[in-house]
């Protein structure tokens, strides 16, 4: 914490101004809301960058998070890790071939079935 009254100031400005800016970025988001824009797609971007520039702001300013570097990068990769995990997953289930007759044991079984037929 800070005990010198400018610092003090100065954190009580900054959060005057970013109280000010998340008021007008809710003012902004009734205003988009009222206006109905043209395809529901425009709408929900237009709403996830709003929300993302308030997020960001309460996380950094009020959370204290851009002050903690190192946390917040070890987090980011973290979350590429598990997100590069969650997305290959699925992959590894569709190749799996545990239990199916691969296509080419198929042709050889089928070739194999129609050549006993023609030895008959």
């Amino acid at each position: 914490m800070q005990s010198d009254p400018a610092e003090i100031k100065k954190s009580i400005r900054t959060y005057g101004i970013v109280g000010g800016l998340l008021f007008v970025c809710t003012a902004i988001t009734v205003a988009v809301n009222q206006v109905h824009l043209a395809s529901i797609a425009l709408a929900i971007t237009v709403a996830l960058v709003i929300a993302t520039m308030k997020g960001s702001m309460v996380a950094a300013i009020f959370m204290h998070l851009n002050h903690e570097k190192k946390w917040i990068y070890g987090a980011l990769i973290l979350t590429v890790v598990f997100f590069i995990v969650l997305i290959t997953l699925p992959n590894f289930t569709v190749a799996d071939t545990i239990g199916k007759i691969s296509p080419y044991t198929a042709v050889a079984n089928a070739k194999a079935e129609k050549a006993e037929k023609a030895g008959k």
